[in-house]
């Protein structure tokens, strides 16, 4: 029988509903789930001062030191470029090369425009007039006017993409050939 009153005293006690101790966050010191009016902590409701770890300021918030990383030790590679696909170079050579000759017409063209808007035309026409004679009707816009310029510079930069892309293209496959006998270029490469 003190047995079943022993147990039945066990059974009111974990009955009990039991709270936990309220949880202080490190950063800013209050407590999880209390009030904003409420005290922070129990030391602050009691009115004392808590002592202060080493590393915690006095606004309660921990100090954490930052250390600077380990420096990495540079890796280094050391590899021979053996061969170059034909295909791939002369691809990159034919879209450089249209660029080049984009390039070309549009500074053959801005070249044109600034000659005729300084004059330089007006002073060759009136030297070439003095040299040949007053009688002679020769007019240098007329030999180079803009569609003339335009138009050969165009055909020079189409020339050039063609050469350009034959020449690149040679130079791989000549490579290839070469670096079968030597072993290609050294190139040594490294972590930043």
């Amino acid at each position: 029988m003190p047995r079943k009153g022993a147990s039945n005293n066990v059974t009111a006690q974990s009955g009990a509903v039991r709270r936990p101790a309220p949880t202080v966050n490190p950063r800013t010191g209050s407590q999880a789930g209390a009030r904003p009016g409420a005290p922070r902590t129990a030391a602050a409701a009691a009115g004392t001062q808590p002592a202060r770890k080493p590393g915690q300021s006095p606004a309660g918030r921990q100090q954490q030191l930052v250390r600077p990383a380990p420096k990495a030790k540079v890796r280094k590679a050391r590899l021979l470029v053996s061969k170059v696909e034909p295909w791939s170079v002369l691809k990159m050579a034919f879209l450089l090369s249209v660029a080049l000759g984009i390039i070309t017409v549009v500074a053959a063209v801005m070249l044109w425009t600034v000659l005729d808007v300084t004059g330089v035309f007006d002073k060759l026409n009136e030297l070439i007039m003095g040299v040949l004679g007053t009688e002679s009707s020769f007019d240098l816009k007329q030999v180079l006017s803009l569609g003339q310029v335009a138009s050969f510079a165009t055909i020079i930069a189409v020339a050039n993409v063609v050469i350009l892309t034959v020449i690149a293209m040679l130079g791989s496959l000549l490579y290839n050939i070469s670096s079968s006998l030597v072993g290609g270029i050294g190139v040594t490469l490294t972590d930043d």
